[in-house]
């Protein structure tokens, strides 16, 4: 039987706090990461997470006679912007504190706004560009190094971005016009289609991770009311996400099971992007 796990491997995760980017942690911690470095923008958010993982690896840690093997667990954190070259430095540094190579990147930090089009601010749109594409971009640019000292011909070293299905499918942006959400998610998977030919011979998959809607921060707002009922009714699943769909996705892809998977866009929305779902009917095709 395959177990997929991710035994001994140091992750960098930018908003690894809360939401997709601690659940992104969390299943990588339990199935035997032996690093794990995040970002939030707020120290108290890094705080809680580090405190939320020690607690996770107390658990496991005597679990699994594997887990580890015997090694200590690093979960290190650094309130930083990472839509700048600063920010996404100072994470850098950290993580060249205690290591010499990363294993696997989840560039997870974003950020959204929504308005209609003539009340939609610049400063919103320049917002949201500069963390969603230009942060993902330095934060690749600047690992780059670590990822290539990691990659072999045994396990390929791994670049995750967190992009959405509203880079698909437009409709997915949610009311009130998320232009630059939509531009951005729609960007960081072309960008990291030409980052897979570029880094693959480097032994570096870029794969692109694609969730529907996820109970978090961000979202939720969206999901109260009318929409999240609308979202839910026209989905195949009927349902929205839950934690351990976006978990296990993430772990295969982290694994070496996966190593020849690379420059693919992965929708994880129960097949909501391809459009509404037909309705029962009394039997008729």
């Amino acid at each position: 039987m395959t177990r997929l796990n991710v035994y001994g491997k140091v992750v960098a995760i930018t908003g690894g706090s809360r939401g997709l980017g601690l659940h992104c942690a969390e299943i990588l911690v339990k199935n035997g990461a032996k690093s794990i470095y995040i970002t939030a923008r707020k120290q108290k958010g890094v705080d809680d997470a580090i405190q939320y993982l020690q607690k996770i690896v107390e658990t496991y840690k005597d679990r699994d006679q594997l887990y580890h093997k015997g090694q200590d667990i690093i979960i290190r954190g650094i309130p930083a912007d990472v839509s700048t070259g600063k920010g996404v430095v100072a994470f850098l540094n950290l993580v060249q504190e205690k290591e010499t190579q990363v294993d696997i990147l989840i560039a997870n930090a974003g950020a959204s706004w929504g308005a209609p089009l003539d009340q939609h601010p610049e400063a919103a749109i320049d917002k949201v560009l500069e963390l969603n594409i230009k942060g993902v971009f330095l934060t690749i640019q600047k690992f780059k190094p670590l990822l290539v000292k990691a990659g072999n011909e045994d396990y390929s070293a791994r670049i995750l971005i967190m992009g959405s299905v509203a880079g698909i499918t437009p409709t997915f942006g949610g009311e009130g016009g998320t232009y630059g959400y939509l531009a951005s998610k729609a960007g960081v998977a072309h960008m990291g289609k030409m980052l897979a030919l570029e880094l693959g011979p480097q032994n570096v998959n870029v794969n692109i991770i694609a969730p529907g809607f996820f109970p978090s921060k961000m979202s939720n707002g969206l999901l109260e009311g009318e929409f999240g009922q609308h979202m839910i009714s026209h989905n195949p699943k009927r349902r929205i996400g839950k934690q351990s769909d976006i978990e296990n996705a993430i772990l295969f892809f982290a694994a070496r099971e996966s190593d020849y998977i690379n420059g693919a866009v992965i929708p994880i929305d129960g097949g909501h992007h391809l459009g509404d779902s037909v309705p029962l009917s009394s039997g008729k095709l």
